[in-house]
């Protein structure tokens, strides 16, 4: 507090004087600085005073220095004590240098007194002292002056600081240590010319500088624990050896130390002048050669290390005889170091490529001669550790590469050698590794430059494909795209060597070579691919070779789905490229058409197209505005959280483009791309954007709207928010408000717009903090917090308490949620004042000093009171006042208020916060005691703990007795028993496990918060001991007596919190908390019980895993080492010769908790290096005679097998090749290696004479049958590392053979055999072919073996035996092996066609279009029987799910598929068809068959008969309900894109009009469909409404872009207006979509207030949004009206419909008018805010009034004699708008004017 106090004493002395202004101000921005935490806002106060330091510069000097010296002490405070912060304290020494123009000898008096001041003689300094003399050394010429002057002082308070804390051995993790080493570094680094002497010189040699020797020294010889200490330790050595005046004398200094090293630290060192003791080595971990070596590269000066040493016999020198070797050491030590000895060798290369001419002038040879060890060792050392999987190692080995090949290179010309064998031999050796080895790419193009494109690339001919692998995989695309650039670049360079060829010749080279690459790659399916390429390759191609752009167009120009996709890329580099991109004409509509597309990628990047810019101050031209405008609204419900997210980034930039484009024309300045006088436009076009994106998203944010649609409209909010307004978000570095920003604002408002903060938006972000889901609930307040003004206004906030506290005492989980966020964002938006309005429980409270602290201890009483109510009825509490809420309420309000977490700093409110949290764990103890022994039929905190959770049945006993305590023990008679769970005894069990793991949350949060090592250390603890121990109990008792899965998963984050806390923190008591819990739960374990543990508390095995996850993953892991090893120890021990099966053994105990910690998410690294003796352990389990003992090794075995082989992607999600491979396994884990294949290595051939059990081998060939096959087939490398497993299984060979008994384990060694089909020999390929083949072909009909013969495993060995003979077919594709896949499926073993019908399923045959062709066949001609005889469902619907996989795509089908059914498609599609009506089969096989229906349908030339049509349609209006299954409606969905395009399209000609009714029905099936929740059925029914929009003419399947679900969906009501609107069916089909709502009951609802149930019924489609369909539908609606003749069919429906329902329209508007006029809806109108049925009945409602006007006004006369309607259309319409306007002030309906019914996108009527 030294600045603020003297910044108090110096505006008291300016306070009179004249330049007493611009002092305050200087000094308030200082104050500003110093209070603020986030380094943005420093950053801004202090340019504020740099700015007003050079005006008070001229001030200063005109007086003296008793006048300047208080503001340059201030200054000065305030830059000791910023100290940690480089940049601030460089800024400070510009204010203060600035502020002394004219007295630098004053600053320099002022500067030493302040530094003199630091400690006094021979005193420790602290580290803030060694701070400040960092600081002061590197930024300060007058601080460095100073300790110039004061050198020997400084020495002598370093060497008494490292003595004393190296003797006191502060708290582990502590930095004195470290920043007393760095100040010693500084000081050799800041004054080499002032300590030379001290060591140098004889006359000049320092006793203290000689002292400090020996202690550097000690720590780099392991005194100090830190690892990082001691290699900082070992770079200060060198640089004091820098400041020898001859490079002799500091190489014979260093070359002294390496020898003491060798020596083990005995003897003496002679250091210059300087002579000390070596000390003993402490730590044997040989880290000291590491120390001295690092430490010598890092910084030693050139000359030192290459000057020759005296003391050997030959011509040596430091860089190649003593660093080198120690180098080499180093990286062959299997050490925890390998990132740092590894930065030495890459450091060690870098030293000698400065060194070179030094090195040639001592040696006078070549170094890396082809024949010298030098390059042997070079050479093997970075090849054999090139795949190191240690992070960060790969980076050194890579520079490694290239600097070894520049010294190579450099010593080639300087010795004008014109043999060098190195780049062949690395060629070579680049080009044989597998293509999934990242270390093959580095080495690749560091050698283009060196041997030329062109040798590279006949050298690889399969160089383009492994590159298009690399962009599909993601660790490897920056590799690819690096041997990209350097091999075009390259190629540039060599084309361009002696003549200018034109830029289009290059580009037709660069074509020849690179466009198959580039275009494959844009045009894959896979997203990552086409990403990578497109990010990563075109945009740097086209600035390369611009003339590129015109190939690329080219290859580019189809209209399928993958050339629109590159298309659109290549426009989105060719705009990032030359900064602008006019659209117009056939540009213009394919960008329409892509911005339409169903396809997200396609969608995303022609959206990123128009808003990205390469410069932010280029206008929108007005047709982006136009195409966003158009793109957006039909955006909004999009269930992609990832599309959500990228959308949102592409609308902030052109947010940000929009913004800085009217900022630069209000500054006068003409952006980039603006047209003379288009200056005003844009600008009003630009504001007028942006309010109508405001009115979108604020529209968008109704009840009634869905969840995507809220998600996405908060997103699009906070974007215009963040951009558009003057806030100041401190927390983030980029993305800050220009300074002018309130210009524009002024501008915009005074255009009636940008009314950011009105009312109708305070309510939309209200209603959604009111919303089920956190992530609704949480954006919204986080933009009322952070955007919205200070405060509520008083009404809403004194409302908004009320709602909260009624949600905090609803049993509903996310209404008591949605309470805790509603109370967080009531304190934060409060202040004192309203505070005192709200009637808070606690009356003390409203005393207190904080706010914080008296909302806290608000919600403390309420905890409190509830929890009284609890005890005495735990029924009525969990109804009534559940507990969860409030401790929900309190961890948001306690941890996720900033305000909150200061005030807890605060010295003044210490003991106040110390009281309440102390107050608040005791409630926390006491009702986690109450609740889990409610749960036991015993409560209270003083109950006697057991290890051990009740039982479901003891539980069910238990809430059994509450209930009927609860209800009155009359009631018990009256009980009945029913298997499904009451709602009372649901409600006590949400209240029980919900409040738990809310108090585990709570606890883990308080100490993370709390416990902070960063807080400053003047404050007393806020949670003391004693409440830490009562929060570990808490822990130790939710963990140890909890069934229930979430409750102890949500305490396990809470208890992981708390640990690493304890363990971060220095205080030695609280860090042995953890071990202490550890050393508990392992006593617990060995030792006898009387109950089981681990299953019957889930929670125990988390125990040790959330202890063990706290710890620091950078840091050593001593507690995960001693759990893993008394794991292993007890795991290993004998089992007792008697053992009782109803309790756990310690060894299963001990299985359990491994399998726990192996599925940890946070361990996986750390347990790696346990996992052969953990393999091991589980291998020896499935021996165990104990049944235990079996499952819990096999639960650990699968465990280690997911961790070691990583999650299997599902099909589809990118990569070309997932998994490990079977060589990297083993090259990865050779000691596992060497586990697996010794067990498999036992199993050496079949026992003579008797059957030899070996429980592992399964085991271990389900393991390696998990592995992948090699991409690359048997390079010669793989082949050769290979070779031993090959060998080693083809001597195994008889595991397949019927000698082995055991179906399985002749399965699973089949399996591995698949893995490596080209590797093995012939003889032996043959044989495992003849195996196969022998078992197959013996199979009797049916599959049906005798009794005698009868083998479990059997259908497995058969079905992986005909998997293999199709993998087989799709390798080799010959006709043998495709007839012979093609057979399985006639083959009568059911075992066998269903294997061979799964893998047709499963894609594998995708690569061989033969063999699908030959199998698609196949199944057609069996169709007919297969129907006929039906003889199991499975197969049936596997038969034909593989016949609909097999014909997937239209164009697969061919004239002689449809010759094998010719005769029988008719009879199969009638049976087909019987099965959908008459049967019932079950969802999966009604799917199929009514997707197999559709399919002959769709292929059957006669189709003319129009029952059999009905019947099909029919069933898909059935199917397509929304209470159907979501399998029955994907059936419908994708059914009606296979054939109901073509059933619509016949209707509109002339040949089929009996079609017509039966196409009106299909169009309002995909009406429907196209809401479905589910996306898939939205998509499938999307392409039958994108086939609609081809025309007539097309053929349906080709060249079809398929749209987005919204813009299918208005394409189809467009269709019916055109094709359809005269049909008299039509305008009732479409109002049949308009729900009819009861809102007078709604409301009526909504005032009784009724008690909340705890559940409440689902909605059978969360994702349809009935309103914002209703306004879609109205324009058509309308439309239908006006074009329909006077007296047609339209008229007579619509004037149906108005007598219907016209009278109740009319009095529901009445009704709206009368309740909302009056003061009564206040009372629940907050609550009305968040129901979405009110919404949309009122939405509706507007709607149903706006038709029934529009049907009034086109009817006239006729629709006046309407029985109870009795108004104009003028009348309804004033009615209409009164209401409507009433609703807006509530917040219950839209304000948006225009846009909210999006039009359809499509081609402009004129380019921009």
């Amino acid at each position: 507090m030294g600045a603020e106090r003297e910044a108090r004493a110096c505006a008291a002395f300016y306070g009179e004087l004249p330049i007493a202004r611009p002092v305050l101000s200087c000094l308030r921005c200082l104050r500003q600085f110093a209070g603020s935490t986030a380094k943005r806002c420093k950053d801004k106060h202090l340019e504020e005073a740099l700015l007003l330091s050079r005006v008070l510069s001229e001030g200063l000097r005109v007086l003296g220095e008793a006048e300047a010296r208080p503001l340059l002490r201030c200054v000065l405070a305030f830059q000791m004590e910023a100290t940690g912060s480089s940049s601030s304290f460089q800024k400070l020494e510009q204010i203060v240098t600035q502020l002394a123009v004219g007295k630098e000898a004053l600053l320099a008096q002022e500067v030493g007194a302040l530094l003199a001041g630091l400690a006094p003689q021979g005193e420790v300094l602290s580290p803030g002292d060694l701070q400040s003399v960092c600081m002061f050394m590197e930024e300060s010429s007058l601080g460095r002056q100073h300790w110039r002057q004061n050198l020997a002082p400084l020495l002598q308070r370093l060497a008494t600081t490292l003595r004393w804390v190296l003797q006191s051995q502060p708290a582990p993790g502590g930095m004195w240590d470290y920043l007393v080493i760095k100040a010693c570094l500084q000081l050799f680094q800041a004054l080499p010319k002032d300590v030379a002497p001290l060591v140098w010189s004889t006359a000049g040699k320092s006793e203290t500088l000689q002292s400090l020797l020996g202690l550097l020294l000690e720590v780099a010889w392991g005194k100090a624990p830190n690892k990082d200490t001691r290699l900082l330790a070992g770079t200060a050595l060198s640089m004091l050896v820098n400041t020898a005046p001859q490079p002799q004398h500091g190489a014979s200094a260093m070359l002294a130390l390496f020898q003491l090293s060798d020596r083990a630290g005995a003897g003496e060192l002679k250091f210059g002048e300087l002579a000390v003791e070596a000390p003993p080595v402490l730590e044997s971990d040989g880290l000291e050669k590491l120390v001295l070596t690092r430490g010598l590269l890092t910084c030693c000066r050139t000359d030192i290390l290459s000057c020759q040493l005296e003391s050997f016999t030959h011509k040596a020198c430091l860089l190649l005889d003593v660093v080198f070797p120690a180098v080499c050491a180093l990286t062959k030590e299997q050490k925890d170091c390998h990132y740092y000895c590894f930065q030495a060798c890459a450091l060690w290369l870098q030293r000698l490529r400065e060194s070179l001419p030094a090195v040639w002038h001592l040696t006078g040879t070549r170094i890396l001669a082809q024949d010298t060890e030098l390059l042997r060792q070079l050479t093997r050392l970075v090849w054999d550790n090139a795949e190191t999987p240690v992070e960060g190692v790969s980076e050194f080995i890579h520079s490694s590469f290239r600097l070894l090949l520049e010294i190579y290179h450099l010593e080639c010309q300087h010795f004008q050698d014109q043999e060098r064998p190195l780049y062949q031999q690395t060629l070579q050796r680049v080009v044989s590794m597998p293509w999934q080895i990242k270390a093959k790419y580095v080495p690749l193009c560091a050698i283009v430059p060196y041997v030329g494109s062109q040798q590279v690339l006949d050298a690889y001919p399969d160089l383009l494909q492994h590159l298009l692998s690399c962009l599909s995989t993601n660790h490897l695309c920056p590799a690819a795209t690096e041997v990209y650039k350097a091999l075009v670049w390259q190629q540039r360079a060599e084309w361009q060597d002696g003549h200018r060829d034109a830029e289009s010749a290059l580009a037709e080279r660069w074509a020849l070579c690179w466009l198959p690459l580039l275009s494959q790659a844009l045009r894959s399916p896979l997203p990552i691919l086409q990403s990578n390429a497109a990010n990563h390759l075109l945009a740097w191609t086209l600035r390369q070779l611009p003339a590129t752009q015109a190939p690329l167009a080219t290859r580019f120009g189809g209209q399928d789905t993958a050339s629109l996709r590159a298309w659109v890329s290549l426009l989105k580099a060719q705009k990032s490229v030359a900064g602008a991109l006019p659209l117009r004409g056939e540009a213009l509509e394919r960008l329409s058409c892509c911005l339409g597309a169903r396809e997200e990628g396609i969608r995303l990047a022609a959206l990123g197209l128009l808003c990205c810019s390469p410069s932010t101050n280029q206008p929108l031209s007005g047709t982006e505005v136009r195409l966003l405008q158009e793109f957006l609204p039909l955006n909004l419900n999009c269930d992609s959280s990832s599309f959500r997210q990228l959308l949102q980034a592409a609308v902030r930039k052109a947010l940000v483009r929009l913004r800085d484009s009217s900022l630069a024309q209000l500054r006068g300045k003409v952006p980039r791309g603006t047209e003379p006088g288009e200056g005003v436009g844009q600008l009003a076009q630009a504001v007028g954007f942006v309010e109508w994106l405001l009115q979108l998203s604020i529209a968008s944010l109704s009840p009634g709207s869905n969840y995507q649609r809220k998600k996405t409209a908060l997103l699009l909010l906070a974007a215009v928010l963040e951009t558009c307004t003057d806030t100041w978000s401190p927390e983030r570095k980029k993305g800050q408000p220009p300074r002018t920003m309130a210009t524009l604002l002024s501008y915009a408002r005074q255009s009636g717009c940008w009314d950011f903060f009105s009312q109708p938006n305070l309510l939309a972000l209200l209603s959604c903090l009111q919303d089920s889901t956190n992530e609704i609930r949480d954006l919204a307040s986080e933009l009322l917090v952070r955007y919205f003004p200070a405060t509520f206004p008083e009404p809403i906030a004194l409302a908004l308490f009320q709602l909260a506290q009624d949600a905090l005492r609803s049993p509903r989980v996310q209404e008591a949620e949605a309470g805790a966020v509603l109370m967080k964002t009531i304190l934060q938006k409060s202040d004192s004042g309203t505070m005192k309005s709200m009637a808070l429980e606690a009356e003390a409270a409203l005393t207190l000093p904080n706010r914080g602290l008296c909302f806290a201890q608000h919600l403390l009483h309420v905890l409190q009171a509830q929890y009284a109510v609890a005890c005495q009825d735990l029924l009525q509490a969990a109804a009534t006042a559940p507990l969860h809420g409030a401790v929900a309420a309190l961890r948001r309000c306690l941890l996720q208020v900033p305000e909150v977490a200061a005030s807890m700093q605060a010295a003044e409110l210490a003991q106040s916060w110390q009281e309440l949290l102390t107050r608040l764990v005791t409630t926390a103890r006491d009702i986690t005691s109450f609740l889990l022994g409610a749960l036991q039929s015993r409560q209270g905190p003083g109950t006697d703990e057991q290890a051990a959770a009740p039982s479901f049945a003891d539980m069910g006993n238990a809430i059994g007795s509450l209930i009927m305590l609860g209800k009155g023990r009359g009631q018990e008679e009256e009980e009945e028993d029913s298997v499904l769970l009451s709602e009372e005894h649901s409600l006590i069990l949400t209240c029980c496990w919900v409040s738990v793991k809310e108090i585990g949350l709570l606890l883990g949060g308080l100490a993370e918060l709390l416990l902070d090592p960063a807080l400053p250390a003047g404050l007393g603890p806020l949670l003391p001991l004693p409440t830490l121990q009562m929060a570990t109990r808490v822990f130790q008792e939710i963990l140890l007596r909890c069934r229930h899965w979430g409750a102890v998963e949500g305490c396990s984050m809470g208890f992981t919190k708390f640990c690493a806390a304890l363990l971060n923190h220095p205080d030695a008591e609280l860090q042995a908390i953890p071990q202490t819990i550890l050393e508990q739960g392992l006593e617990t374990l060995s030792g006898p019980r009387s109950s089981s543990i681990t299953r019957r508390a889930a929670g125990f095995p988390m125990l040790f895993l959330c202890i063990v996850s706290g710890e620091a993953p950078t840091q050593a892991r001593p507690l995960l080492t001693r759990c893993v090893q008394m794991l292993l120890a007890l795991a290993t021990t004998a089992l007792p010769r008697d053992w009782d099966q109803t309790l756990d053994l310690p060894q299963v105990c001990a299985l359990h908790v491994l399998q726990t910690l192996v599925r940890g998410a946070g361990l996986g690294g750390a347990l790696l290096r346990y996992a052969t003796p953990m393999v091991d352990l589980a291998l020896q389990g499935l021996g165990s005679p104990c049944w235990a003992m079996r499952n819990a090794a096999m639960q650990l075995f699968s465990a280690l097998t997911s961790r070691l082989l990583g999650q299997q992607r599902s099909r589809g999600e990118g990569c070309l090749a997932e998994g490990v491979s079977l060589q990297a396994f083993l090259g990865q884990h050779p000691q596992l290696g060497a586990v697996l294949l010794g067990e498999l290595g036992a199993a050496a051939g079949p026992v003579p004479g008797g059957l030899h059990l070996r429980p592992t081998l399964h085991a271990v060939l389900t393991l390696l049958a998990q592995l992948q096959p090699g991409a690359d087939g048997p390079g010669r490398l793989s082949a050769e590392a290979l070779r031993p497993v090959v060998l080693q299984l083809e001597a195994r060979g008889w595991l397949l053979t019927p000698a082995q008994r055991c179906p399985l384990i002749r399965a699973a060694f089949l399996q591995i055999l698949a893995l490596l089909p080209a590797s093995f020999s012939p003889g032996f390929t043959q044989s495992i072919r003849a195996a196969v083949g022998t078992e197959l072909g013996t199979l009797p009909p049916g599959g049906k073996l005798g009794c005698a013969e009868l083998q479990v495993g059997s259908a497995v060995l058969h079905q992986t035996m005909a998997r293999f003979v199709c993998s087989e077919a799709v390798r080799l594709a010959d006709g043998e092996r495709i007839g012979a896949a093609c057979s399985l499926l006639r083959q009568p073993n059911p075992d066998v066609q269903l294997a061979v019908l799964s893998w047709v399923i499963a894609g594998e045959g995708g690569t061989c279009k033969e063999l699908e062709k030959a199998l698609g066949l196949t199944l057609l001609e069996n169709l007919g029987s297969v129907l006929r005889e039906r003889r199991d469902k499975e197969f049936l619907r596997l038969y034909l799910e593989a016949l609909l996989h097999l014909y997937r795509d239209p164009s697969s089908w061919s004239q002689e598929a449809s010759r094998k059914l010719q005769g029988s498609l008719a009879v199969c599609l009638e049976m087909l068809l019987h099965m959908v009506e008459a049967e019932h089969p079950g969802p999966d096989l009604l799917f199929q068959a009514l997707c197999a229906a559709s399919l002959l349908l769709a292929h059957w030339v006669g189709a003319k008969d129009g029952p059999l049509v009905e019947r099909w349609c029919a069933a898909l209006e059935e199917c397509s309900q929304s209470a159907s299954s979501e399998v029955l409606r994907l059936a419908a969905a994708r059914s009606l894109q296979t054939a109901g395009a073509d059933v619509v399209r016949r209707s509109l000609g002339a040949a089929c009009p009996s079609l017509v009714p039966v196409a009106l029905r299909l169009i309002n099936v995909g009406i429907h469909l196209l809401q479905d929740e589910e996306r898939e059925v939205r998509h499938e029914a999307s392409g039958f409404a994108s086939l609609l929009q081809l025309d007539p003419g097309e053929s349906l399947p080709d060249n079809c872009i398929f749209v987005q679900d919204n813009v299918g969906l208005l394409g189809l009501l467009q269709l019916l207006l055109a094709e359809f609107g005269e049909h008299p069916e039509t305008f009732d089909s479409l109002l049949q979509h308009l729900p009819i709502l009861d809102l007078r009951g709604i409301v009526e609802e909504l005032e009784t207030n009724k008690a909340a149930n705890l559940y409440k019924e689902d909605e059978p489609n969360v994702f349809a949004e009935p309103a914002v369909l209703a306004r879609q539908l109205l324009p058509v609606l309308l439309q239908l009206l006006e074009k329909a003749p006077a007296g047609s069919p339209v008229h007579a429906s619509a004037l149906r419909w108005l007598s219907a329902t016209g009278p109740s329209v009319l009095r529901d508007l009445r009704y709206c008018e009368r309740c909302w006029s009056r003061e009564a809806a206040a009372r629940w109108a907050m609550k009305a805010l968040a129901c979405a049925k009110l919404h949309v009945a009122v939405a509706v409602l507007l709607v149903r009034a706006r038709l029934a006007a529009e049907v009034l006004r086109v009817l006239g006369d006729s629709a006046a004699a309407v029985p109870g309607l009795g108004c104009s259309p003028q009348e309804l319409e004033q009615e209409l708008e009164v209401v409507q306007g009433l609703l807006v002030q509530h917040g219950l309906a839209p304000t948006l004017s225009q846009g909210d019914v999006p039009r359809k996108p499509g081609p402009p009527t004129k380019a921009d």
